[in-house]
């Protein structure tokens, strides 16, 4: 939607353009080795197939701890019975109107196959937590709002650094 602006120091009216989009999830999900379960897919935006941690919508109605369990598994085949709030995270208030709210999940293991819809070409991979984190360094992992999660992680985990 536009947002009209009347600036308080009496200069012109300025137009801003909000794009209002749901709540999102993303989860740091560790398996018993302490490897983190990827998602690889491709990304309109920036032209590029990336490397992320699995994410998605929450739903209308939806608690978000519900949709990363949900996304959890729809992406990857994994679950978790161990579930860790790790904050939320403004996913670009600039232009949207939405949070992503950032989960820890341990202990996961592959229960199922992957249950993807027809529009996700989605590859899981899995990677000692070690590897993940200097793929972040190196710039090979740079969604932000997977930063956003990586620095929640490390904030709250410090010994993982």
């Amino acid at each position: 939607h536009q947002k009209k602006v009347l600036p308080d120091d009496g200069s012109d009216a300025a137009n801003f353009y909000v794009l209002n989009a749901p709540e999102w999830i993303n989860v740091i999900a560790l398996t018993n080795a302490n490897e983190v379960v990827l998602v690889e897919q491709y990304r309109h935006g920036i032209d590029e197939t990336t490397l992320e941690i699995p994410g998605g919508m929450v739903d209308k109605g939806e608690k978000p701890i519900r949709a990363a369990k949900r996304e959890l598994l729809e992406e990857t085949g994994y679950e978790s019975g161990s579930w860790e709030p790790l904050g939320r995270a403004s996913s670009n208030p600039a232009i949207l109107s939405n949070y992503t709210y950032l989960f820890l999940a341990r202990e996961c293991k592959k229960t199922s196959p992957q249950q993807t819809d027809g529009h996700e070409d989605i590859k899981v991979h899995t990677l000692p937590l070690e590897k993940f984190l200097r793929l972040v360094d190196e710039d090979i992992v740079h969604h932000s709002i997977v930063l956003a999660g990586v620095a929640k992680f490390l904030l709250k985990y410090p010994e993982y650094a």
